[in-house]
């Protein structure tokens, strides 16, 4: 009758296989709720991917517009470009530029020398109730001036040229504000670099979207405008998503307790 136990003479010799059952039982309740657990926190974390903004294997110049119309409302995004660079394996010259270029680092420089740089660009933390400020730099009062865009990208290019440097990439950051007495000798080092096939990959601080397209322009497919991304820079993309392997890990797991619950059906007996 359904629901009655079944006395057994040797009841006794069923207990180990009992004992196995259950064991197998628990321990696949047990990793179905890890996977679960797991899956779940997978799926509130943030994901991302890692863009490069220069190919593999490029040797970069930074070209950094320290003109006087870099205000310090893009101070914060000058030092993040610069740690962010920093923070990568490569190796990078740089150069600096207002109405005149002058170079900071030489090209092949590890990217660790950038942090120096950068610093001056970073808020401190704040202290005794007042608010933080920028520290002073050197080039605000000696340096800043007029906006000349074609001598920090001149510049570049000849440390490319007489460097020879193999796989050469330029990273512009810029408010792309230029001089429009400047246009012309723009044109005409965007022309060389067209021409050559060196990159140019600008960083653009809050640009008017005339001056975006001036860019574009005059250097055609040489030049990517990115407001938000650098080498080792992660792109997060939030909401759902469980690793395939996780996730097909957990559904064998969930079959297998079914199976086993399927095939291992639960018996109680007593002894007669």
């Amino acid at each position: 009758m359904s629901g009655q136990t079944i006395p057994l003479a040797d009841a006794s010799r069923l207990g180990r296989a009992r004992s196995r059952t259950r064991m197998v039982r628990t321990l696949l309740a047990v990793a179905l709720v890890a996977l679960v657990c797991g899956a779940a926190f997978a799926a509130t974390r943030q994901h991302g991917r890692t863009v490069r903004f220069l190919p593999n294997g490029s040797n970069g110049i930074v070209v950094l517009d320290l003109s006087a119309s870099i205000s310090s409302d893009t101070f914060q995004r000058i030092g993040q470009s610069l740690r962010e660079l920093a923070s990568t394996n490569g190796r990078y010259g740089l150069v600096v530029f207002s109405d005149v270029a002058y170079e900071a680092l030489p090209p092949g420089t590890p990217s660790a020398e950038l942090r120096p740089y950068a610093r001056f660009f970073t808020l401190p933390p704040a202290r005794g109730g007042f608010l933080p400020a920028f520290p002073a730099n050197p080039w605000t009062n000696s340096f800043s001036g007029g906006t000349r865009i074609a001598a920090g990208l001149g510049l570049a290019l000849n440390l490319i040229r007489s460097e020879h440097l193999a796989h050469p990439g330029v990273i512009l950051i810029s408010d792309l504000d230029d001089d429009p007495g400047d246009v012309k000798g723009l044109a005409s080092v965007a022309l060389a670099y067209r021409q050559l096939g060196i990159p140019v990959r600008i960083v653009a601080l809050n640009p008017e979207p005339s001056d975006e397209q001036l860019f574009t322009t005059l250097l055609e497919r040489a030049a990517t405008v990115q407001q938000a991304t650098l080498p080792g820079e992660r792109i997060v993309q939030r909401g759902p998503r469980v690793p395939l392997a996780l996730g097909v890990l957990t559904a064998l797991v969930a079959l297998a307790l079914a199976l086993n619950e399927l095939w291992s059906a639960r018996l109680s007996w007593g002894t007669s």
